[in-house]
């Protein structure tokens, strides 16, 4: 069983969804939580349930994009907790348009918040990880950044770039006991894949191999494999979860 007992995780978007099943997931694994989210009273909602089962967890309102509230947040936390060991790069918005009809500030708002904002947590903590020397850094993209997929380009072009972003940044920070990996999940049951009309979600079915959607729970596996001791040599990787959608 994997085990993150006294490891401090730092979870963004962490109110509901993919979020929420990676935080009870690192809760299972006696990780110490701090649930990050815009939506703070969802994720405060999710930090009682992570006390309910016995788990340690707070939360905390934070937008990744801000980069002066990310700092404080970071450095509170490591302040009163005395380290942080895990970040995981989850919060993300979605804007969809076809490019012609793209308005900037809709290309501009997802990159802020899904690439940038990822740039801005990982910058946070790299200090008080590199002088712990240990650090686990997991960054939540999306099969439509491997495929790309119409409509999502601004979606795509971050998700792209956060398997860019975390190749370069595990090359730096390797000596420093610090890995840096990327899960890609693929069509993931959720409230905003269940909103997507019928016949856009039968579409995209019949291009997975496995012939149904993902859990939340399969995407937080993953994730606190990356987070923990047994995958301690693996860094600047990506791993699926898209049920051979994509290979």
């Amino acid at each position: 069983m994997l085990e993150l007992s006294g490891r401090v995780a730092l979870v963004t978007g962490a109110s509901r969804g993919i979020g929420r099943a990676i935080a009870l997931g690192l809760g299972r694994q006696q990780a110490t939580l701090v649930l990050a989210d815009v939506l703070v009273d969802g994720a405060r909602q999710v930090s009682q349930e992570i006390a309910g089962a016995g788990g340690k967890a707070e939360a905390v309102a934070m937008d990744v994009a801000d980069e002066a509230q990310v700092g404080a947040v970071v450095q509170d936390l490591v302040g009163r907790l005395g380290r942080i060991d895990v970040l995981v790069n989850n919060a993300g918005i979605t804007r969809d348009q076809l490019v012609m009809r793209m308005k900037r500030a809709e290309w501009d708002q997802v990159l802020q918040v899904n690439l940038t904002g990822a740039f801005v947590c990982a910058q946070a903590v790299l200090r008080p990880m590199m002088k712990q020397r240990f650090g686990r850094i997991v960054s939540i993209s999306s099969v439509v950044g491997q495929m790309g997929n119409a409509g999502q380009a601004n979606y795509a072009a971050s998700k792209a770039g956060l398997i860019g972003f975390s190749k370069a940044l595990a090359r730096e920070v390797a000596a420093r006991n610090i890995t840096v990996n990327v899960v890609a999940p693929g069509l993931i049951d959720t409230d905003m894949t269940r909103a997507l009309p019928e016949h856009v979600r039968s579409e995209w079915l019949a291009k997975v191999p496995f012939g149904r959607f993902g859990n939340p729970e399969d995407v937080a596996s993953a994730v606190c494999f990356l987070a923990s001791d047994e995958a301690a040599y693996i860094t600047g990787q990506v791993l699926a979860v898209n049920g051979g959608m994509y290979t």
